[in-house]
């Protein structure tokens, strides 16, 4: 299912669906059943990392590393 997103022409709200082909979307704001669907915007360029960079500290604080790979996770003393 593709995720779209839209803006409502009732009362401008933006959003995103995952849609079927079948599905008909609506506002979740104002049930509209007449949104308008719109470009969706991209991640720019070299930010990727910074965001996986970002990720990978917020978890190291919470006590989990279950974003890293095997050969990236802290071996266990012996």
């Amino acid at each position: 299912m593709p995720l779209y997103d839209y803006r409502c022409k009732a009362c401008q709200a933006e959003f995103e669906l995952l849609v079927r082909a079948s599905t008909v979307a609506t506002c979740p704001h104002c049930s509209a059943a007449d949104p308008e669907r719109c470009v969706s915007r991209i991640a720019p360029a070299g930010t990727t990392a910074g965001v996986i960079a970002a990720g990978r500290r917020r978890a190291a604080r919470e006590g989990h590393f279950s974003n890293y790979s095997k050969s990236e996770r802290p071996k266990p003393p012996r």
